[in-house]
């Protein structure tokens, strides 16, 4: 396994344990909602520093239920691993022809020659 691979597993294993560890050991039993946002846990902060706060501005859209907002949430989510993906892709790209130009990788076609013999 090469350095690189070891470094990713690594990663790998690091996100997926910061993911399951807070459910795993119960971080959260004792809040009403566990698990909700850092916008509800401010909104309670503020409240209970000064009641009589009164919001700048209210929101354009007010989705109609918890599961219509997570909804909007994962495509947003999405959309943006979407066109991350597209970037480092593209940039992939650009830079496996720049170097085929400059001579460093030789073309595909020419590696499949090589490889094929023919048997008389």
């Amino acid at each position: 396994m090469s350095r690189n691979a070891k470094i990713n597993t690594l990663l790998l294993l690091i996100v997926a344990a910061l993911a399951v560890l807070p459910l795993v050991l119960g971080l959260g039993d004792h809040k009403e909602e566990p698990f909700a946002g850092a916008d509800g846990e401010a909104e309670a902060a503020i409240t209970e520093l000064e009641p009589d706060y009164e919001p700048w501005f209210s929101p354009l859209y007010e989705p109609p239920s918890g599961e219509v907002e997570s909804a909007l949430f994962s495509l947003q989510a999405a959309l943006g691993a979407g066109v991350l993906a597209y970037y480092f892709g593209l940039r992939k790209g650009r830079r496996q022809g720049e170097e085929r130009a400059l001579g460093k990788v030789p073309e595909a076609a020419d590696r499949d020659a090589d490889s094929t013999t023919t048997v008389s």
